[in-house]
């Protein structure tokens, strides 16, 4: 793939990362102005719910349905019978998706109920959180037609786009806090509001290049049309799958909402900061691939198919691993750099430390899992990552149960962590049931690079994992620095840590070159 698909990734990657960043500025005014405590709980549940559902219905089985079908129409047929696919697909979809937000909007008690039953204890926060789940719920509406334009563009190599969208939300949500917070009673008002006015400019934002491309969609109803029939046939196990997963998301939240008050929050600021290397390097390079592996796929190039996922893959290891290793090391310091200020105190910094290291555990497994689901989905393959998601999601939820209890038995003072720890053991769990299913089809072949590389960055990640631990120091001695102090040093250990990672490789012989895959003839 070369390198096209280095450029794209980078692309997607500089995006992602501009919203990710963006996303950091975001949670950090999150935390100095509301903290972690029952107004923060009751707008992250609110906000959680559609969200889980846009996982389910935009970037879950949706968009892993209707990629690889567009990919293949696009190849194969001309351009009305594209367009005509396009248009059919946004009109059954908004429609669903109309329905699903009326029934959402007008079951926004039962929903909170569901989501976060301790929250029925306190019928004042209980109350907050439904009247934020009605303002927050149509965003479920605009960002799965917002997911729908973003395949579009993608299909057609405008990856930039549907990278730079995120970003409006990060940018309507601070306008929220910081802007209109301090007119409503309660301030959380303005964030679902905020979060409300986000779905509505990310779809009004990609409207112009579809147009550029000229493929606008023009809805229309198309229930019974082939292709259409063809995506649902591929959505349903998604589905399936995903509803497992969202039902794992749900006991997550349900045993927080019963934990200690700030449990529900402290466990969103840790995902956010794991989410951020998740973003910028793992979810790029499979929306990047996605496309490409099914264009190999439909023209039965099974050796360029295998060396697309090969590179992205070992890309992964040196740029995944090392972020694996700096989250779990200077776990406090980032907490406290980036969240630990007015509201957010030192006992909410110590909670979210727990939380982001036994996230950055599991930081490889998410990782591996993005990658190598685009394996399957770019073959029209919907129903083996379901049974590998299915298995791990199931023991996640056993160990979800087992960890809180063991930890509150023990009388830890971080039961919440168990969560975050019982969810990265699962991903691990789905990562190598994925990449065993690969191995077996044959459609995946590990190139001969593999174990010289591994023990390159393995090398490498010691290394950087010492200087990173000299650096870390204890949480108390970073809560008594000034921001200026803290931002300082964290930058000059993780500059020196990348520093010794690449030197290390450097040293071993790892050059980029040995990430270029040569076009066929």
């Amino acid at each position: 793939m070369a390198s096209s698909l280095a450029r794209s990734t980078s692309t997607v990657g500089v995006m992602t990362l501009l919203s990710r960043v963006l996303g950091f500025l975001r949670d950090v005014i999150f935390a100095v102005i509301f903290g972690a405590g029952v107004g923060m709980d009751a707008f992250l549940v609110a906000f959680k719910i559609p969200n889980f559902m846009r996982r389910l219905f935009a970037e879950g089985a949706f968009a892993q349905s209707f990629v690889p079908v567009l990919s293949a129409t696009k190849s194969k047929d001309t351009g009305r019978d594209v367009q005509h696919l396009i248009d059919v697909v946004a009109g059954t979809l908004g429609l669903i998706l109309v329905g699903i937000t009326v029934v959402g909007v007008l079951a926004a008690p039962l929903l909170i109920y569901l989501f976060a039953p301790g929250f029925a204890n306190q019928p004042e926060q209980f109350e907050l959180a439904v009247d934020l789940l009605r303002l927050t719920f149509p965003y479920l509406l605009f960002i799965s037609l917002t997911a729908l334009a973003g395949g579009i563009l993608n299909t057609y190599g405008r990856f930039s786009i549907p990278a730079f969208t995120p970003v409006l939300l990060n940018v309507c949500l601070i306008g929220a806090a910081i802007g209109l917070a301090p007119y409503f009673p309660r301030p959380e008002m303005a964030l679902a509001i905020g979060v409300l006015i986000a779905g509505i400019v990310q779809l009004a934002f990609q409207v112009p290049f579809l147009l550029q491309i000229d493929r606008l969609p023009r809805p229309r109803w198309g229930w019974s049309e082939p292709e259409v029939r063809r995506i649902l046939s591929l959505m349903l196990p998604i589905l399936f799958g995903s509803s497992v997963a969202q039902l794992n998301l749900l006991l997550d939240t349900v045993i927080a909402s019963l934990l200690a008050a700030g449990s529900v929050s402290w466990l969103y600021y840790a995902d956010r900061l794991m989410e951020f290397p998740l973003g910028v390097f793992s979810i790029a390079i499979a929306t990047v691939i996605l496309p490409s592996l099914s264009a190999r796929h439909a023209s039965q190039s099974s050796r360029e198919f295998s060396d697309t996922l090969d590179w992205a893959l070992r890309l992964l290891m040196v740029v995944g691993l090392p972020a694996m290793v700096g989250m779990f090391v200077l776990a406090g310091p980032l907490v406290t750099t980036l969240f630990n200020y007015h509201s957010f105190d030192g006992h909410d910094a110590l909670m979210s430390q727990y939380a982001l290291m036994a996230y950055a555990l599991g930081f490889m497994g998410f990782s591996l899992v993005k990658v190598l689901v685009t394996g399957f989905f770019s073959r029209e393959d919907s129903r083996t990552p379901v049974r590998c998601g299915v298995i791990s999601l199931i023991g996640a939820m056993i160990m979800n149960l087992s960890f809180v209890g063991l930890f509150t038995f023990m009388g830890w003072p971080a039961p919440h962590a168990g969560l975050a720890l019982a969810t990265s053991l699962g991903a691990f769990i789905n990562a190598g049931l994925l990449y065993r299913y690969l191995r077996k089809a044959d459609v995946y072949r590990p190139s001969a690079a593999w174990r010289r590389l591994m023990l390159q960055v393995t090398a490498g990640c010691i290394a950087m994992g010492g200087v990173l631990w000299i650096g870390a120091a204890d949480l108390p001695v970073w809560v008594a620095r000034g921001v200026l102090a803290r931002v300082e040093w964290l930058l000059i250990w993780i500059g020196a840590g990348i520093g010794v990672y690449f030197l290390v490789l450097a040293l071993l012989g790892v050059r980029p070159r040995q990430f270029i895959i040569r076009e066929s003839a």
